[in-house]
């Protein structure tokens, strides 16, 4: 742990332009550095504006913000050029020219300098990470001709390639199948125990939360209600708003109307978190 957090909001609130109330509401969060934090909650609770304000997207309206000791106000674009930042959802247009190598190389731009050329250790890095999320063999393939799961792993790709030491991942999940999404549960893993790189992560697929993850954030209606150890959320009547929760297909894992979860082992809900129950094999089903 470092003497300052890396990241450090206080009292913040976020307001859209046009809005009359603000998206965030009162935000105090301290993340250390190395950290991994999951947050969730029901749709519309301000998870992606979170990480937008935490990155200088979108800017706040009231309190502090303050990364790697550096006020976001003053310092906006110094910072992000060391934040990776995974977006919701996005996806190219199937006529856009662009070769994948090349669009993984803009990631490198905060590096270069706008008017700089690409060196070869840059190129080296380039093919490092499409190894990292197993698409090597697409280096050549226009952006906009690949499946929604594959522009997906690239955008992945294009935010490690900045060499970030915070990484924001906003539904990572998304459009992957699950042999994918364990593959990048496991990534996200090994990069933050092994690289050290600070994770925050928005996610509402709580059978692929990938080991490591330090605590949880769980906000609604724009406001953090719980901010703790993932078995204390779990155990949690919150847990019931993510929705996300059935019976095992065995009975191993029972989820009372509070919405708490209760589960006789701690090894029991760790089978339930990483999705590996021995016995059914998927763990908990989510509620459509």
């Amino acid at each position: 742990m470092t003497d300052h957090p890396q990241i450090v909001l206080h009292d913040v609130n976020t307001t859209y332009e046009g809005a009359n109330n603000p998206t965030l509401r009162d935000i105090s969060l301290k993340i250390q550095k190395g950290e991994f934090v999951l947050v969730v909650g029901p749709n519309g609770a301000g998870k992606t504006t979170l990480l937008e304000t935490i990155n200088g997207i979108q800017k706040n309206t009231a309190g502090e913000i303050r990364v790697f000791n550096r006020s976001m106000k003053k310092n906006k674009n110094k910072i992000r050029k060391k934040v990776g930042y995974v977006i919701q959802s996005f996806e190219y247009d199937p006529f856009m020219p662009f070769l994948v190598k090349d669009v993984v190389m803009m990631g490198r731009t905060g590096k270069l300098g706008v008017l700089n050329f690409p060196r070869k250790k840059d190129w080296d890095l380039v093919w490092e990470c499409l190894k990292l999320v197993g698409m090597s063999d697409f280096v050549k393939h226009p952006i906009g001709k690949l499946s929604g799961g594959q522009q997906q792993k690239i955008m992945i790709a294009y935010a490690l390639v900045k060499e970030p030491d915070i990484l924001l991942l906003d539904e990572p999940y998304s459009n992957l199948d699950l042999d994918s999404k364990l593959a990048m549960s496991s990534l996200f893993s090994e990069l933050n125990q092994e690289k050290k790189i600070t994770i925050i992560m928005v996610s509402h697929e709580i059978k692929q939360i990938p080991q490591g993850v330090t605590r949880v954030v769980f906000m609604k209606n724009g406001r953090i209600h719980f901010n703790g150890s993932i078995t204390k959320f779990l155990e949690s009547n919150l847990a019931n708003d993510m929705k996300c929760f059935n019976w095992c297909r065995v009975g191993r894992f029972k989820l009372f109307n509070n919405g708490s979860l209760r589960s006789k082992s701690q090894n029991d809900i760790d089978w339930l978190l990483h999705g590996t129950c021995r016995l059914c094999r998927g763990g908990s089903r989510a509620i459509n």
